[in-house]
């Protein structure tokens, strides 16, 4: 049961100028159900990308980080149920095939396609079915189909993830809309999740590529379901230049900050949807590491915590066990910490209470107080490493009897 998450209303789904979208049932891995979606953009269009550093890339990665480098994207094609991964040669072959197939029926070309697959991995993507569905999903393209897409995106997600937003930039109205999917095998490393984010601004290519890396950085690469970067990792903003703004060509300039800020929110809000939905989840924990002497060992804490087993399951049980949270502290690999300085705050939205200070408990923290904070869904560790002025938060969920369930009968 996804933590506070709704599915979302169609209705608060904007179309994107320059970006329709279109969904079949290609019969992938499994019959009725929704699994083949290809989205169209306007000549003009850019697009840029930031993939999982997996070493075990799947093919579809592979093709993707080629074409971008050609420029000149107009369509997207994302299968479920098989993410031709570990498929070597053959799942290359696949993965350009389905490019030239959505190119020939759009009169684009092959490297104008970018592909992308979810599902399980080491088994390779029946082609031949995928092709086959795409004259039906090229009929169903449409402006207002982004509903449709992010259910049609789904794995082992419970509910469907997509978010839309309107900035006024140069005078203009700029609208942002955007999808992901992933429950599990969730630890993006991009410097199995999809996200695809459309705004019709106008701006470069090379803040558009900035922007996307930023972006990664504080939203899907600040989470963790349970420590697995996936072979499929994909994160992609699309600027389709038809919202009528100036191109956007400086960083400096303050309609770059009025993108910037609009994108990082909702890329922000795509990435907690897939916490919140995380295989199993009950407790949506945010891990906010301050006083550090630079962000990336704020963030080795962060994850050391997230990551931890016993730190999820005891959220899990409402069972203040602390201690496992300064266990993870203590092995996050920096190694001259003064744990004498640290301090700990456990927190939910009515509450928060200090666990820990000069390197034990507290002396005001009672274990009552926070057994009735760890019954609340949404939970906060605050860890003070007093030592700099670096912040960073890592988004996590625990981890439930459901999690080991999900995913023992993944393939069945």
């Amino acid at each position: 049961m996804a933590v506070n998450l709704t599915t979302p209303n169609p209705a608060e789904l904007l179309p994107v100028a320059g970006v329709r979208l279109g969904v079949a049932e290609a019969g992938i891995r499994k019959a009725d159900r929704r699994d083949l979606t290809v989205i169209e953009l306007a000549a003009g269009s850019r697009a840029a990308g930031v993939f999982t550093q997996n070493r075990f890339c799947a093919a579809p990665v592979q093709v993707c980080r080629a074409h971008l480098t050609t420029g000149g994207i107009r369509a997207l094609v994302i299968n479920t149920g098989v993410a031709n991964a570990g498929t070597g040669e053959a799942g290359l072959a696949s993965a350009h095939e389905t490019c030239e197939a959505v190119a020939a029926k759009l009169g684009i070309g092959a490297e104008q396609v970018l592909p992308f697959s979810t599902g399980v991995i080491l088994e390779p993507l029946p082609v031949s079915r995928l092709v086959a569905g795409l004259p039906r999903a090229i009929a169903d393209l449409r402006a207002d189909g982004w509903f449709d897409a992010a259910h049609a995106i789904m794995t082992t997600d419970t509910l469907a993830k997509a978010v839309s937003r309107q900035v006024q930039i140069g005078g203009r109205t700029v609208t942002l809309t955007g999808i992901s999917k992933g429950a599990g095998m969730i630890r993006p490393n991009m410097a199995t999740m999809l996200g695809f984010l459309a705004c019709d601004a106008a701006v470069s290519q090379p803040l558009l590529q900035a922007l996307v890396k930023e972006a990664a950085d504080l939203s899907f690469n600040s989470i963790t379901v349970d420590g697995d970067t996936s072979t499929n990792d994909s994160f992609i903003l699309i600027a389709t230049g038809q919202a009528g703004n100036a191109e956007i060509v400086e960083v400096a300039s303050a309609d770059y900050a009025a993108l910037r800020d609009a994108v990082v929110e909702v890329s922000i809000a795509l990435a907690q949807a897939i916490v919140r939905d995380g295989e199993g989840a009950t407790k949506f924990m945010s891990i906010a590491v301050e006083g550090g002497r630079d962000r990336d060992e704020c963030r080795k804490v962060a994850y050391a915590v997230g990551h931890s087993p016993l730190v999820k399951t005891a959220f899990f049980a409402s069972d203040p066990n602390l201690g496992r949270i300064l266990a993870a502290i203590g092995y996050a690999g920096i190694d001259d910490l003064d744990v004498s300085r640290l301090r700990v705050w456990l927190g939910n939205p009515q509450e928060s209470v200090l666990v820990a200070e000069y390197g034990g408990r507290a002396a005001s923290y009672r274990e009552e107080a926070g057994a009735r904070i760890m019954k609340h869904a949404e939970l906060t560790v605050r860890i003070d490493l007093a030592r700099g002025d670096a912040a960073a938060t890592v988004w996590t969920c625990d981890f439930s009897y459901d999690y080991v369930k999900i995913n023992a009968d993944y393939r069945s």
